[in-house]
């Protein structure tokens, strides 16, 4: 056990020792060392400290807590009721994946939501944004934002305003204690630096927000859109999330697209959300058929292709596109997908665009058993 953990790390994280001496013992606090980081990497939350926390050596030790987890409101009425007070301010919640912006050791990173360093989005975010001046001033803030487009690597989505990738920032938080900056705070300085925030829809009274929120919502889903963030204006409060029925359908479709890779809770956690969103629009028999009929045709349809596919002796895929300069920066990005836990290979590579292939094991080797009348 390395005394730094002991001694050290316990006062800068205000927990116990022995619960420091747990986790590491346990596996969930690793050592981690990659893209020119050396540090300590929480696999798992420890008291107070978050899941994806990296703690980063170097000329100093950097403390980058990891993202909180979001909760969510299956009913927008009662929850904001209990929740929140007098008012409520409301963002767009994009269909991307979360990264963490931050200097350590004098360089711009970018950490995934599990703590880990994604040598293509640290490459990619400065490409899209200027963030020299922004951090030059705040060293001690972090960036948290969602990385879309039809070529982000992780979830692909199509924003019209985007094309292929771009960045949105959600909050600015402080290092070390994860505080927020207030909505009022963190536009101030976005604008001053030119950086893109998400979508603002504004600071709505709590008695009105119900109603302005379903308009919002109904708009996003038209447009393909996933929900919004509902937050505290001072950020003093926990932010919920809401989301469409469009995005519902959209993350069935794909989790049944490889129906072995995802988890039942996958599923299951998103036709409870239809449930509740129906219920509480009150919605006509028309309008219910039809939200049942596109949740059928996401579970069905796309079940099927892939059945019909791995019957045709392939395996379930996906290709990602991704610009890189060479073909050493596509193998490094397979390379972190891969201790990711996901099976990723460069299938090609021409001119500095390259295709990462996306194998999904599981789905394929059990749809190939039952084809070959395997019991389930």
């Amino acid at each position: 056990m390395p005394e730094f953990i002991i001694k050290e790390l316990p006062k800068m994280l205000d927990l116990r020792p022995d619960n420091l001496e747990r986790s590491f013992n346990n596996g969930n606090i690793k050592f981690y060392s990659g893209h020119g980081v050396e540090g300590l990497q929480f696999r798992k939350g420890v008291g107070h400290i978050e899941s994806g926390t990296m703690i980063c050596f170097g000329t100093k030790i950097e403390i980058i807590r990891g993202f909180p987890k979001i909760r969510r409101t299956l009913l927008l009425e009662p929850s904001l009721a209990n929740h929140f007070q007098t008012e409520v301010a409301v963002e767009e919640k994009m269909n991307g994946y979360n990264v963490r912006l931050a200097i350590v050791n004098q360089n711009i990173v970018a950490f995934t939501r599990g703590g880990y360093i994604c040598p293509y989005t640290t490459k990619k975010a400065p490409e899209i944004m200027n963030m020299e001046s922004f951090f030059q001033d705040n060293p001690d803030l972090v960036i948290c934002g969602e990385m879309v487009g039809t070529e982000n690597p992780y979830v692909t989505h199509h924003y019209r305003e985007i094309g292929k990738l771009g960045f949105r920032i959600f909050d600015l938080r402080y290092k070390t204690t994860n505080q927020a900056l207030s909505i009022e705070e963190k536009h101030e300085l976005l604008d001053f630096y030119n950086l893109p925030a998400v979508r603002f829809f504004g600071t709505i009274p709590i008695e009105d927000a119900v109603g302005m929120i379903f308009e919002i919502i109904e708009e996003l889903g038209e447009e393909d859109r996933e929900g919004v963030v509902i937050k505290d204006p001072e950020m003093l409060l926990e932010p919920v999330k809401y989301t469409t029925s469009r995005a519902h359908n959209g993350e069935i479709e794909y989790a049944f697209t490889y129906p072995f890779d995802f988890g039942r809770s996958f599923f299951f956690s998103r036709v409870i959300r239809e449930g509740f969103q129906a219920f509480e629009l009150n919605e006509s028999d028309e309008d219910l058929k039809k939200r049942a009929h596109l949740l059928g045709e996401s579970i069905l349809y796309p079940m099927l292709n892939t059945i019909k596919h791995v019957s045709e002796d392939n395996p379930a895929y996906e290709d990602i596109l991704i610009h890189v300069e060479n073909i050493t920066e596509a193998e490094e990005f397979a390379r972190h997908l891969r201790d990711l836990g996901v099976v990723a290979i460069v299938q090609s590579f021409d001119h500095g665009k390259a295709v990462i292939r996306r194998i999904h094991q599981s789905t394929t080797d059990r749809i190939s058993n039952y084809l070959r009348g395997g019991l389930y």
